[in-house]
């Protein structure tokens, strides 16, 4: 398996998918060998389990001031050496399981070098990100022709949601009998690791008692969305004067987004806490009024998920994987993408109604917990995926 992330350094939905689905597939039985980069390791190797291993590459040596596709390249032929250098070791392998195009040029070399089927899951794609068939920049292009590329190459490819499965099929012209759909998961364990005091002392920080708490959080960039929900809290303010809004997350958005709250007026109701931890998150979670996703695009949302576990009411643009995730009126409420007016009435419609809003949260939960667990994916993942593909390569004359 070639993940670009993996704790702990993980950034977004990407990082966290590997890190749950390998440990699962694990348990499974299946043996998982992760390569994966990060700067100046504390080691070579970790066995997580007895058939998980992660293997660090060192990157630290990879020119930083380059964008992100020379340094994908680059880091790339780091994790093709120690991806051949293993395979020699470990005897071989049955399947190649990339993730996304960062770690694309090693997947395919890989697979033509050892005459191994390889299975890639597309996590997202850059013209969905730019919501454009034209493509900005060279940049773009070039990640959106190695997107194309990676899935050309792959065995099969997997999607997290029916959303990404009709984008990938339409962008790349795949077949559609060569993509499966398998969502992402969340782990149902750690709910109850914090106490009534320190939720109280935590919440505190940002908000009096009877003052609504509105949270959100993901990387700051245009596609997720934070400028439509800073531009409906003037709405929210009319009818709920002293909500507090929390936006956590860092990226090259946050300049903007902070100058947009102070020019509405309403920069003393948000506060901006950059990135946080997993700990953090999940206290927002435990305390927030409700947890809002406004997202132009979104493959899946798992984030959505993370607020579902804590029982916090969520909010989210009916786009993507997040209407897929997401009943309205039922495991949470549904707003218009990019529109304020619908996303300032999707949060009143929350905290006007704060016992159904209660009520969706729990039958959320319920429906995460039987539909979204680890287990239950990573056997999809062996059964429909892996299973197919070593029976189909031992068939086949290469």
């Amino acid at each position: 398996m070639l993940s670009w992330e993996f704790p702990p350094l993980v950034v977004g939905g990407l990082g966290r998918h590997v890190a749950e689905l390998a440990p699962a597939l694990a348990q499974n039985g299946v043996q998982v060998h992760i390569v994966t980069p990060r700067p100046n390791p504390p080691c070579d190797r970790e066995q997580l389990h007895p058939n998980l291993t992660v293997h660090w590459v060192d990157n630290a040596s990879v020119d930083p001031t380059t964008d992100i596709y020379e340094r994908a390249f680059a880091t790339n032929e780091l994790l093709d050496a120690r991806a051949t250098e293993l395979w020699a070791d470990v005897g071989g392998f049955d399947l190649i399981h990339a993730h996304d195009w960062l770690v694309g040029f090693a997947a395919i070399e890989l697979k033509l070098s050892h005459k191994c089927p390889l299975v890639v899951t597309i996590h997202a794609t850059e013209r969905g990100r730019w919501r454009s068939s034209t493509l900005p920049n060279q940049l773009s292009r070039r990640i959106d022709d190695l997107e194309r590329n990676l899935s050309f190459e792959a065995w099969r490819v997997i999607a997290c949601s029916n959303y990404m499965v009709n984008e990938l099929v339409r962008l790349f012209a795949l077949p559609t009998d060569k993509v499966d759909m398998i969502p992402n998961g969340i782990a149902m364990s750690h709910v109850d690791r914090f106490s009534p005091t320190e939720l109280a002392l935590f919440r505190a920080k940002y908000a009096a008692p009877a003052d609504p708490l509105i949270f959100s959080v993901g990387r700051l960039v245009f596609e997720k969305g934070f400028q439509v929900l800073l531009n409906a809290m003037p709405h929210v303010l009319d009818v709920f004067p002293t909500a507090k809004l929390v936006l956590a997350g860092k990226g090259p958005a946050a300049g903007e987004l902070q100058s947009l709250a102070k020019s509405l007026g309403i920069d003393g109701h948000v506060t901006f806490v950059g990135f946080i931890t997993d700990d953090d998150r999940d206290r927002f979670f435990s305390v927030a009024s409700c947890a809002v996703f406004p997202s132009l695009y979104e493959p899946f949302g798992i984030v959505a998920l993370e607020a579902m576990k804590f029982n916090c009411p969520v909010v989210a643009s009916d786009v993507g994987g997040l209407g897929e995730v997401v009943t309205h009126d039922k495991t949470g409420t549904l707003i218009f993408s990019d529109d304020p007016e619908s996303t300032s009435w999707g949060i009143l419609h929350v905290l006007k109604n704060p016992r159904a809003a209660a009520d969706r949260a729990a039958a959320a939960r319920l429906m995460v917990a039987q539909k979204y667990n680890w287990h239950r994916i990573a056997r999809k993942t062996y059964e429909m995926v892996y299973r197919r593909v070593v029976t189909e390569r031992a068939q086949t004359y290469w």
